[in-house]
């Protein structure tokens, strides 16, 4: 099984990235473009013997390792 995890800012937190994207797109003549936010993309494939076990493994390697839940959010779906 796959996981397909998507980490963000959460809102109201500052995000340089973000901001340099927004410049570089006005720069580059893109004058629609503003709010930019980036984030991190992660797939994991899992030895999970069902989905409830799979969704459990998960949530604890975002709680633990790939996402700071004081300034960050995650969102993962589960793929065959």
């Amino acid at each position: 099984m796959k996981a397909l995890i998507t980490i963000t800012l959460k809102p109201g937190v500052l995000d340089p990235q973000g901001k340099a994207i927004e410049n570089a797109l006005a720069r580059l003549g893109f004058r629609g473009v503003r709010e930019v936010r980036q984030g991190k993309y992660i797939e994991l494939e899992l030895d999970a013997p069902a989905e409830g076990t799979a969704r459990a493994e998960v949530e604890k390697i975002c709680q633990e390792l790939l996402a700071n839940t004081v300034i960050e959010n995650y969102t993962y779906i589960l793929a065959p």
